[in-house]
């Protein structure tokens, strides 16, 4: 069941269109609890801050778009 959900059409591309839009509201969440001071970014190393957004919206992508594509799958 994996292999047929993984190899889905669309799959991979909702995981990428979930995953990007959760770092893009991730990162403005945060901002807005810092107050939206340009300081949040510049104390931040930039590779880290996009690089574990960009992990963490894969992950966060992968798992929600398995689970609607199971369902889907499964009627």
């Amino acid at each position: 069941m994996f292999k047929q959900i993984i190899n889905h059409k669309g799959f991979w591309r909702s995981v990428l269109y979930l995953g990007v839009a959760f770092v893009i509201i991730f990162i403005f969440i945060k901002w807005a609890f810092e107050g939206f001071t340009s300081n949040f970014f510049d104390e931040r190393n930039p590779y880290l801050l996009i690089g574990g957004s960009l992990l963490t919206g894969f992950v966060y992508g992968f798992f929600v778009t398995y689970g609607k594509f199971k369902n889907k799958l499964k009627k």
